[in-house]
């Protein structure tokens, strides 16, 4: 029987991390006739005078916005945004490399997003299929295919639940039962320390620094001289352990330091595997 090889998890915020901006800005704000600042200026405004999710608004503000302009909001409209979604340089290539030199290494790579962003526009872009898992905000929809009402809404805090979810082999963001299990730490598919996440705002700062807390590894990803002062902030704090522009070319500096997290984290695990053959082995 051939060796199992140890599951690698990378885990990607979306907006700013994989793809510059935010994703409303490509098709649904046009389609809705709205300046982008205006846009988010109204659902900052909104968030405040109701001391509501900035999240929950963004998606009331979108189904009102569709329903005033007369544009339906349907999966397969949300998919043809999603369609326009720009991608940082090198994404389009980045998984096959990667995955690639996860092969090599002996590594099982699997990638999942964790967003604030929309499910069912990520499901539109050119890249959706390379992820084991989406976990981000989605829409329940009416009787006519229309978006009428939140389903998900994933801030800060609902996307460390998310990194449980992959440590313990649950897709299901509806369960509630399996989440809350005892499973053995050497029993969940994918450790905390086979972890790597990219993130690059706000929303991503629990789940960066819990990983690196747990062993695993986080890149502070920038794309903008401001994102680069935010990202220089993380890791002066100890937050996340590297900090890479937003440029997923072979050789560049995202891709030399994730090859090299990928050796470490194989080494470890070979490490690991000998301590216990010698732990149990008998005379």
């Amino acid at each position: 029987m051939a060796k199992k090889k140890p599951t690698v998890a990378l885990i990607y915020d979306f907006d700013g991390t994989l793809s510059p901006g935010n994703m409303q800005e490509f098709g649904f704000i046009q389609a809705i006739g709205k300046d982008k600042n205006a846009f988010w200026q109204k659902n900052k405004e909104l968030s405040v005078k109701n001391d509501a999710s900035e999240i929950l608004c963004y998606m009331n503000l979108m189904i009102k916005e569709a329903k005033y302009w007369n544009v339906r909001l349907t999966r397969e409209s949300f998919r043809n945004f999603g369609s326009q979604i720009e991608l940082f340089k090198g994404v389009k290539e980045w998984f096959a490399m990667i995955n690639k030199e996860g092969e090599e290494l002996g590594l099982d790579i699997k990638h999942y997003i964790n967003s604030s962003g929309l499910k069912e526009m990520i499901e539109g872009t050119e890249i959706a299929n390379e992820f084991e898992n989406i976990y981000a905000c989605s829409f329940l929809y009416d009787v006519n295919g229309v978006a009428e009402w939140p389903a998900v809404a994933v801030d800060y805090t609902a996307k460390t639940q998310f990194l449980f979810k992959i440590n313990k082999g649950i897709k299901e963001v509806s369960d509630n039962k399996k989440i809350n299990e005892f499973i053995a730490l050497e029993d969940r598919p994918v450790p905390f320390e086979h972890m790597i996440y990219f993130g690059d705002g706000e929303t991503d700062i629990p789940c960066m620094k819990m990983i690196k807390e747990h062993g695993g590894h986080s890149i502070a990803v920038y794309g903008t001289e401001a994102k680069y002062a935010t990202a220089k902030k993380l890791i002066s704090e100890e937050r996340v352990n590297f900090v890479c522009a937003a440029d997923y070319s072979k050789d560049k500096d995202m891709h030399k330091v994730v090859k090299r997290v990928l050796r470490k984290i194989k080494a470890d695990y070979d490490f690991k595997r000998l301590l216990n053959i010698h732990k149990n082995k008998k005379e």
